[in-house]
């Protein structure tokens, strides 16, 4: 049975480096609307997976102000589910394993490169919403027993030259050049650390989401993890990208607004109602 003919399960998955803002809650309440729609499950992931950016206090701030707002889940850290734990930070052994599949498979290499080589060789300009740079392939031969002592990241090596196509449900046929509109991606940080694209996927696959709604920044991504379900042979969910929502300068809501945090709106007196509405 493919993942479009089981039940729908849908996701939102912030991170507690912040305090959520309106584009969060926007982007998040399209995903509970699909899955009310589908008659469907919602489940609330908490990516805690960086621990030198995230603070409890704002684990806790999280799941208030999402309540606040009006969302309900039926699985989460808070209440459990069959697929817990629902925390990032507790589910290293799922990330290992598909690490070293990645491994056995030859999909992966060790580089050594530094964020600030890579962005200094990068092979096309780096992109406003994008936070990995086109590589420039210095580590591609390398192999782990010539590294030494040196830290390295794991870099998924995407086969250059191969259109990666999907049909989001919301902005429809997107199509992404491996080898020019993004290049080999970081999937095991050099703190030993899992780097998004990798754990994402491995997440949406085990906990079986079958529609990923996120923000139209993330496009590009997409077509990264679409490549990482085919090495680990596991069938994609479907995608639908939301559009951002911006300042009046038109610059992409961020952490860094807090006056537009939902914790800073309650505070004004602001209602959930009304805020939805707007």
């Amino acid at each position: 049975m493919s993942l479009s003919e089981k039940p729908y399960r849908g996701r939102i998955a912030p991170s507690p480096t912040g305090y959520l803002h309106l584009g969060h809650a926007q982007t998040f309440w399209t995903a509970q609307e699909r899955a009310r729609a589908h008659g469907g499950a919602l489940v609330l992931r908490n990516e805690d997976i960086d621990s030198t950016r995230y603070r409890m206090e704002f684990v806790e701030a999280m799941i208030e102000d999402l309540k606040w707002f009006g969302f309900e889940w039926q699985e989460g850290p808070d209440i459990g589910g069959p697929f817990a734990p629902y925390n990032q930070s507790e589910r290293r052994e799922h990330y290992l394993a598909a690490l070293e599949r990645l491994i056995a498979a030859g999909f992966v290499y060790p580089c050594v490169c530094s964020r600030s080589d890579v962005r200094a060789a990068a092979r096309a300009p780096h992109a406003a919403d994008e936070d990995e740079p086109i590589y420039g392939g210095t580590c591609r031969q390398s192999r782990k027993s010539e590294i030494g002592d040196r830290k390295f990241a794991w870099r998924f090596r995407v086969p250059d030259g191969e259109l990666v196509s999907f049909v989001d449900g919301n902005l429809g046929p997107q199509s992404f050049l491996a080898g020019k509109d993004f290049g080999d991606f970081v999937v095991w940080r050099p703190d030993d650390v899992p780097a998004y694209q990798l754990a994402v996927v491995v997440d949406d696959a085990a906990m079986q989401i079958t529609e990923v709604v996120r923000g139209e920044d993330l496009l590009r991504s997409t077509a990264r993890q679409l490549l990482l379900y085919r090495a680990l042979n596991w069938p994609p969910p479907a995608f639908y990208h939301c559009p951002l929502l911006r300042d009046e300068a038109g610059v992409r809501l961020a952490k860094r607004h807090e006056a537009l945090s939902l914790r800073q709106l309650r505070a004004n007196g602001r209602s959930p109602a009304e805020l939805r509405a707007g």
